[in-house]
């Protein structure tokens, strides 16, 4: 039996306006329907390829806050999010999750502003903008996590060394156990390695399957290491 929180993703780019930017992106556009099979689902492909767009969608269709944050976050910093969650049909499990939060690396500097506003002597603020940007990172996916959670991650590797995505592995496999679902962002050929999960590529036609050894993230780094001097040569 399927106990993810979010089974199926259904885009419906009928209901948005034709000169919609959305029509242009080729794996949105050509996509119609996308099963979530594992614990861990993982976003790849290049940039401009709608991998961040689709996860703010699922977001916002799920009930968090367009910039980020955990669904009690409402607050607008600059509206900047597509339409895309109005044509989105989210299939849901039979579960309900009892935690949730939505990381983006780009407004995560504003999240963390609002969690001080929203701090109080009952939940203390982790005072994110006295860390660096990859010890912030690292504070929310362990002070936040829980059992029984859905959470979405939009290129949580930014500011991590390889060590601490090492750990964020970890964490996610930790949590994944214990019932937790994560939607993740990411270009790293770490995070990307993660065991079991389910990899979706975007890119030219539909967003499809793709096995790790297949992923851009992987076979470039693979062909640097291998062969760095010579790239930089040619570069």
């Amino acid at each position: 039996m399927n106990e993810l929180f979010v089974r199926k993703i259904k885009i419906e780019l009928n209901k948005l306006p034709q000169k919609s930017y959305l029509n242009d992106i080729d794996s949105i556009a050509k996509t119609r329907e996308i099963l979530l099979e594992k614990p861990i689902t993982l976003f790849c492909g290049e940039n401009g390829s709608g991998k961040s767009t689709l996860l703010e969608a699922i977001a916002i269709a799920s009930g968090f806050n367009p910039e980020g944050g955990s669904k009690n976050y409402a607050f607008s910093t600059f509206d900047s999010h597509s339409q895309l969650s109005d044509a989105l049909a989210l299939t849901r499990g039979y579960r309900r999750e009892k935690h949730g939060y939505f990381l983006r690396a780009e407004s995560f500097y504003n999240v963390a502003t609002q969690e001080i506003e929203y701090s109080d002597f009952r939940h203390p603020s982790q005072g994110f903008h006295e860390q660096s940007h990859g010890e912030s990172f690292l504070s929310v996916m362990q002070g936040y996590l829980g059992a029984n959670g859905l959470y979405l991650f939009d290129e949580p590797e930014a500011g991590l060394s390889p060590q601490r995505q090492l750990t964020v592995l970890a964490e996610l496999e930790k949590y994944a156990s214990l019932g937790s679902q994560f939607i993740i962002a990411t270009h790293s050929p770490i995070l990307l390695g993660m065991p079991g999960a389910q990899i979706l590529h975007f890119g030219k036609g539909a967003i499809r399957p793709c096995a790790y050894e297949d992923t851009e993230s992987y076979q470039i780094t693979q062909m640097f290491l291998q062969n760095r001097k010579r790239i930089l040569e040619m570069l």
